[in-house]
């Protein structure tokens, strides 16, 4: 291992999907062998009658406050109106401006700023949890609050609290996501994780977390997988994945300490196994 190559020797399971390619290169330029496979995919919400019917009442009535659960969504609603009239859809954008926007964490702020629109409100961490403590400092009463799902998830705890403080919450889910590699393959990198043929499994979103053990599941591999993971290194790009990780009993090794995204990731890897014994 040199400094040019810090991951030489490091054997690193990656089921990212939607940017696979990057992060894969990012990891095989710093010298680790990477074992892919992509568990889920993300995909434009096969009915789009609900979203036309959120962007129309939109619109018509305006919206007070709108939360950005994930740059996906603001991704996924740039796309679904950019068939739109012009001015139709300049309007629209122009709605979404002028309500206060609440983001849960960095990456809708990104997103967002490709559309001149500010984040008036940031979660206290990026977590549902955080979007709801931010909020209880506000009053929201009688306030018609527009919510971008994490794919379909109907985020109850959040829809709970909007209605606990007296607002109408208006939910929309631009994306879902599927599986996308096939049980088989998914059992093969369980077994490669199972059999200690890797050195450290990276999961960058929650929906992973769960096709994974899903899948390990059906396979009677539960118990198996969990104390794999607990003898590897388990990266997690943010707390909502590390969350997901905990409820199935496994404990994050390292996770970016503000920046949630691929390359603090990366680095993250780096200094872990930098302060950990050379690789054979």
């Amino acid at each position: 291992m040199t400094e040019s190559d810090p991951l030489a020797g490091r054997r690193i399971g990656i089921p990212e999907s939607r940017q696979l390619d990057l992060f894969a290169d990012m990891l095989e330029r710093r010298g680790a062998t990477v074992r892919r496979c992509p568990l889920v995919d993300i995909r434009a919400a096969p009915d789009p009658a609900p979203i036309r019917a959120w962007v129309e009442d939109v619109l018509a009535h305006g919206l007070d406050d709108m939360i950005w659960l994930t740059g996906e969504g603001v991704r996924r609603l740039r796309d679904f109106t950019a068939d739109d009239p012009p001015a139709e859809r300049q309007r629209f954008w122009q709605a979404l401006g002028a309500a206060r926007t609440v983001t849960r964490g960095p990456k809708p702020v990104r997103e967002l700023k490709q559309d001149g629109i500010d984040t008036n409100l940031p979660a206290t961490a990026p977590t549902t949890a955080g979007v709801i403590e931010a909020l209880s400092q506000v009053d929201l009463a009688g306030h018609r609050v527009g919510v971008q799902l994490y794919g379909t998830d109907p985020n109850t705890p959040l829809m709970d609290a909007l209605i606990a403080q007296g607002a109408t919450a208006l939910p929309v889910a631009p994306y879902v996501y599927a599986d996308q590699a096939e049980n088989a393959t998914v059992e093969t990198f369980i077994e490669a994780i199972v059999t200690g043929d890797l050195d450290a499994v990276a999961f960058t979103s929650s929906p992973q977390v769960r096709r994974l053990f899903k899948v390990a599941a059906r396979g009677e591999r539960t118990p198996a997988l969990t104390s794999a993971l607990a003898r590897c290194c388990v990266a997690a790009v943010g707390p909502l994945v590390a969350e997901a990780l905990a409820k199935h009993g496994v404990e994050t090794d390292l996770m970016p300490e503000s920046n949630y995204f691929m390359k603090p990731l990366v680095r993250r890897l780096v200094t872990y196994f930098a302060a950990s014994e050379p690789a054979e």
